[in-house]
């Protein structure tokens, strides 16, 4: 659960599990999408950015 000010109804509400609609991990951050209380489809990026998945050879 978090909140969320709606860019369609500009309230500001709890947003919970059942309205997520997808999440994404990219380059920014991870994409939740969502759909708002007023039925507006919502997007939230958040976490950390996205990291390399290159391999790393360790020094022995």
């Amino acid at each position: 659960m978090f909140d969320h000010q709606c860019t369609a109804c500009q309230k500001r509400q709890l947003i919970f599990p059942s309205q997520v609609t997808s999440m994404s991990n990219t380059d920014h951050g991870i994409v939740v999408a969502f759909t708002c209380w007023c039925g507006a489809d919502q997007t939230l990026v958040t976490g950390k950015k996205a990291v390399s998945t290159e391999k790393v050879v360790l020094a022995a």
